[in-house]
């Protein structure tokens, strides 16, 4: 009988030694009738390289495994899911994974990215089939009905997008995937990219189904060539089992897409100097209106969205909207892929239902510090997201919640930081990180950030002059860049004064 092996490829565990793993176990294993499967992760990131056999009771799963390991792994009998140091029991049995609810990663591991035959046995392409035999409207009807809100920060409602771009009257349009991932502690789009890939490409073509477009871009940040070559790969499989093409499994219906690596800038991650980076101009961001939908790539109608939004969609068109919207809390429906990192036992990928507290997100499933020391903040949202306390730690992750508290939710990445943090230094960095990021096409975001950066510089900063800065940066700046960068700054003022000094008003008193 065959003994299985996988072997993640993703970039986290090449990094971590995965290929020498790998080679180290097919050399042992010469005599040994074994198949060494590389697959993507399952996000269980403080495991990784995570190795697993599949045994007659089930996968079980070998956690840091190095190639040092692996005598004595087949000295175990590894194979056959002995016990080792490096044990972690049967992976569906893991606590970080049990208790999740994965509807986007739950094939994420499971078998090789591309391998087509799989992701088809696993559910892949039930929405795809069932949209095709749909008109637009119906498609659209049911990504109303799911609730499905964009998960790359805007938090959008994605029905009145695809109307909107459905409605346009032009003959040819755009389905465009955001996958320039830059936001700090994120890495969600990563994982899905270079572990099931045809799920992004199901999601976009059900899009163009509903929209009328029939060519697609994934714009890919140039930091993920592990994803540029897996999402190349799969393409090529898609055309080839004609999942792409100008005549999609027999229907006569059109798609087809391409991907197109971005030169490292965070300011294309903004949906307009995106675009400009698309027609080969510099990244710099777009007047609006006229809104993408309307006038996006090429001055055509154009759908953007994030890679976890689209990723939602095959599950939302084969099991109908309600199911989703079923999951989550009110206006915050179906799950939210949150990332876990910084000074985090357990980092990694957590998919669950919106509504769970903060603390039970560290606690429950990333096991509080990994340097034990008690937490002191945790920046939600990348590095222009709300710097929050422990005593905020049980609000629960909601769109509504947390704007309340002037936060958002951002792509879900969650960086904790312990009491040793320099929160004032943090509040600088925010500054800092726009003056460096900045397109530079408006004022505000430009030169503001600079001020900032100065302001918090001095041993005395005047806080009340940060706070007019900040207004200023809200109020008049062209993008997100310049009008978010004040959120980790007056947050980190907020709830820890005692890291700023005394503001300028009450030292006069």
């Amino acid at each position: 009988m065959t003994a299985r092996v996988y072997i993640p490829a993703d970039m986290l565990s090449l990094a971590l030694g995965a290929d020498e793993v790998a080679k180290v176990i097919a050399e042992t294993a010469k005599d040994t009738d074994i198949e060494i499967i590389r697959t993507g992760s399952r996000g269980i990131c403080w495991a990784e390289p995570l190795i697993e056999v599949e045994t007659g009771a089930g996968r079980v799963a070998y956690g840091k495994v190095s190639a040092d390991d692996v005598p004595s792994l087949f000295a175990a009998d590894f194979l056959g899911g002995g016990a080792h140091k490096k044990c972690l029991g049967p992976v569906n049995e893991i606590a970080f994974l049990k208790e999740q609810q994965r509807h986007i990663f739950k094939s994420c591991g499971l078998y090789a990215p591309c391998d087509l035959t799989s992701y088809a046995a696993n559910g892949g392409f039930a929405g795809l089939r069932a949209a095709l035999a749909m008109n637009a409207g119906s498609i659209i009807d049911e990504v109303e009905a799911s609730g499905l809100r964009g998960r790359g920060g805007a938090a959008f409602p994605a029905f009145i997008k695809w109307r909107t771009v459905m409605g346009a009257n032009k003959t040819q349009k755009y389905i465009v995937c955001n996958a320039d991932e830059g936001d700090s502690g994120t890495f969600a789009d990563r994982l899905i990219m270079e572990g099931d890939p045809f799920l992004l490409i199901e999601g976009m073509v059900i899009a163009g189904l509903a929209t009328g477009a029939d060519k697609g871009v994934i714009y890919l940040r140039s930091e993920y060539p592990v994803a540029r070559k897996v999402l190349e790969q799969a393409i090529t499989t898609a055309r080839e089992q004609n999942w792409l093409g100008p005549d999609i499994q027999g229907s006569g219906k059109a798609f087809d897409l391409s991907v197109f690596v971005g030169g490292g800038s965070y300011v294309c991650g903004e949906e307009t100097a995106l675009l400009e980076s698309l027609e080969g101009k510099a990244g710099i961001v777009r007047a609006k209106p006229p809104l993408p939908a309307l006038e996006g790539l090429y001055g055509l109608p154009t759908l953007i969205h994030n890679v976890i939004t689209l990723c939602a969609v095959p599950e939302i068109i084969a099991q109908g909207g309600e199911a989703h919207a079923k999951l989550g809390v009110g206006r915050s429906a179906g799950t939210m892929c949150f990332q876990l990192a910084g000074d985090i036992k357990h980092g990694g990928l957590v998919e669950v239902p919106f509504g769970i507290s903060l603390r039970t997100l560290l606690d429950d499933f990333g096991g509080g510090t990994r340097s034990g020391l008690p937490i002191k903040a945790v920046q939600i949202g990348g590095p222009l997201g709300a710097y929050l306390p422990p005593h905020l730690f049980d609000t629960p992750l909601t769109y509504e919640a947390f704007a309340d508290l002037g936060a958002g939710l951002g792509h879900g990445g969650i960086v904790v930081f312990n009491e040793r943090a320099d929160m004032r230094a943090q509040a600088r960095y925010a500054f800092e990180f726009c003056t460096h990021e900045s397109c530079g096409k408006c004022t505000p975001c430009r030169i503001g950030s600079v001020r900032g950066a100065e302001l918090l510089t001095s041993s005395t900063p005047d806080l009340g002059l940060v706070d007019d800065l900040c207004d200023v940066m809200v109020a008049g700046s062209a993008c997100a860049m310049g009008s978010m960068t004040p959120i980790p700054v007056q947050s980190a003022m907020t709830h820890f004064p005692d890291e700023f000094g005394v503001r300028a008003t009450q030292a006069a008193e």
